[in-house]
């Protein structure tokens, strides 16, 4: 299973994802669509250009299953960001994609690099023939 982060949600919705990307991303999305608490305020927390937009995102974002911050999210963010230099948001995304055992969707790996068991796919990356 997988947790989307933020970048890879506006992506989607705004098609600028290469198309085998959107392909692979509409079966998650038709599936079981998992976003962090910390992506749905980043998603709806942002300025609409218009009131379809808005409506879109609200529609994805509620379609979602939203993974609230527990105590053990609490206690391993503090842990990584002990050891690393991860901002909070990103902090909290990949801890709870490590604590649900979730595939992580990020256009910026390199946020996660170094994040010991947490799997990264960029959807940028993926090959025509995923």
């Amino acid at each position: 299973m997988y947790l989307l982060d933020t970048n890879a949600v506006i992506n989607y919705l705004d098609a600028t994802l290469p198309a085998h990307a959107m392909q692979f991303m509409g079966t998650i999305v038709d599936g079981n669509c998992n976003i962090s608490v910390i992506t749905k305020m980043e998603t709806l927390g942002f300025a609409f250009k218009s009131i379809g937009e808005q409506k879109t995102m609200e529609t994805f974002v509620y379609g979602s299953n939203v993974l609230i911050i527990n105590n053990e999210i609490v206690d391993k963010t503090i842990a990584i960001r002990k050891i690393k230099k991860i901002k909070l948001p990103d902090a909290i995304i990949a801890v709870t994609a490590l604590v649900y055992g979730f595939t992580l969707i990020s256009r910026n790996t390199s946020d996660f690099f170094n994040i010991q068991s947490l799997q990264v796919i960029d959807p940028y990356g993926l090959l025509a023939d995923n």
